[in-house]
């Protein structure tokens, strides 16, 4: 049974071509057939690992393909998921399996909604990478993805592939438990980062704010029934900052490049959250509305 990959970014990409080397079957599928082209004309997608590059001439086709999908790693934004699946949707076969990698949550329910009867397995991922030009992915740090079933059904099968691939992972019984800890980690760094201008490591810099911050984390996510992602939330958020000490948050980088955030599905969703939970959490809201005002002075969307 083959992959299809829609979402040719960092994960996207890195996850394209561990898969093809290990022969398994994988395919891109490109927005319109002027990405297709010029795909083409690379030859393929280039991998980057610890300086060395290597070229994997990975098939590709167009959304305008009709050949069935089985198998989907939808690793858009978050905020281009529901489109990107509605553009292929109708190529879904019955019995189809779509991972989610998106960042933060609410994505994966505008996508399950979209899919009645369909397999949606959300996942989240430790692993970091970033393109540093057209079709080039390079790998910059070893992680572990973590995928599962918020309906608690078995483990696929397929699961063996990503063995083989060399794609970390572990299944996980309780994947809404991962993802709402990874959105707190990344409600209490990527924007810290963005409004101080800084890398990951800096914001030591700014204790008093991210303990703040990991604070009323920990009462959103106890108010939501998740209480054991709330728990060690501090220690394990400075132990994240300083393992990524030298990078830029996804956030950052978006900026930098004058691309649209995840906002809507961080900080937006997180706030949100607290408001249907009747909790207050001031600085939450307070970060949330001086990154807006951010976005809006750099002429990006506030959502």
């Amino acid at each position: 049974m083959s992959w299809h990959v829609l979402g040719a970014g960092s994960l996207g990409s890195l996850w394209a071509c561990r898969l093809f080397r290990a022969d398994v079957q994988v395919q891109l599928v490109l927005r319109d057939p002027r990405r297709l082209t010029a795909y083409r004309q690379a030859s393929g997608l280039t991998l980057v690992e610890q300086g060395h590059s290597h070229l994997y001439p990975i098939p590709a086709s167009d959304l305008q393909d009709s050949a069935p999908i089985e198998r989907l790693l939808l690793a858009c934004k978050a905020y281009d998921a529901a489109e990107a699946i509605a553009a292929v949707a109708h190529r879904l076969t019955p019995a189809a399996e779509v991972v989610l990698l998106q960042n933060g949550l609410g994505s994966q329910d505008e996508v399950a909604q979209q899919l009645p009867g369909r397999r949606c397995l959300p996942a989240s991922s430790t692993e970091g990478a970033f393109r540093d030009g057209d079709w080039r992915v390079v790998f910059a740090g070893q992680g572990h993805t973590w995928i599962g079933d918020p309906c608690g059904a078995a483990a696929p099968a397929w699961l063996q592939e990503l063995e083989r691939s060399q794609i970390p992972h572990t299944w996980s019984a309780d994947i809404l438990a991962r993802l709402w800890r990874k959105l707190a980690f990344n409600c209490a760094i990527n924007p810290l980062t963005v409004l101080h201008g800084c890398r990951n490591g800096e914001l030591v810099r700014y204790h008093e704010q991210v303990d703040a911050l990991c604070t009323e984390l920990a009462e959103l996510l106890i108010g939501c029934g998740q209480v054991e992602a709330a728990q060690k939330l501090h220690s394990e958020v400075w132990r994240v900052i300083e393992a990524t000490a030298a990078n830029y948050s996804s956030m950052y980088q978006d900026v930098a490049a004058g691309r649209r955030t995840e906002i809507s599905y961080l900080l937006g969703y997180a706030c949100a959250a607290g408001e249907r939970a009747l909790l207050q959490l001031p600085q939450l809201k307070a970060l949330h509305q001086r990154l807006q005002e951010h976005l809006d002075g750099h002429g990006l969307p506030r959502y």
